[in-house]
């Protein structure tokens, strides 16, 4: 099987032999775009104007499409407060400690075995950052 020894012409040569050769990338056919004309004039529907499906129209102009969105409304709740077992009610940054009422420990030291319980049913209790006193 011999090769051809004919070479295609340079880029050159063939330029200058069409001067009024232009490249149509992007084209069918080699038409510029813009300027096909369809056999027959335009399409022209049976029935008039073209209706849209649901009677549904084009926005106007300017408007600004929707694209079916949902609108979420998000609740912030304020953080959770921490309740400290045994925390002042009053400041909530202090602790409550028991102490025993003076009484109490009277009744404990002179009615022995029943001052006793009364001294525990008497105990007060008081912050130790404000000093407010709790039943």
């Amino acid at each position: 099987m011999s090769v051809p020894s004919d070479k295609p012409p340079s880029y050159n040569n063939s330029m200058a032999s069409n001067p009024g050769y232009q490249p149509s990338y992007g084209t069918i056919g080699g038409v510029p775009a813009g300027t096909y004309q369809p056999a027959g004039g335009a399409y022209q529907p049976a029935g008039g104007a073209y209706q849209p499906a649901g009677g549904a129209y084009p926005p106007p102009a300017g408007a600004v499409p929707s694209y079916n969105q949902s609108h979420t409304n998000i609740v912030v709740q304020p953080p959770h407060s921490i309740v400290i077992v045994g925390g002042c009610p009053a400041c909530r940054v202090g602790v409550l400690e028991e102490d025993f009422t003076c009484l109490g420990v009277f009744c404990a030291i002179f009615f022995f075995p029943i001052g006793i319980l009364c001294c525990l049913a008497m105990r007060q209790r008081r912050c130790a950052n404000c000093g407010a006193v709790f039943g």
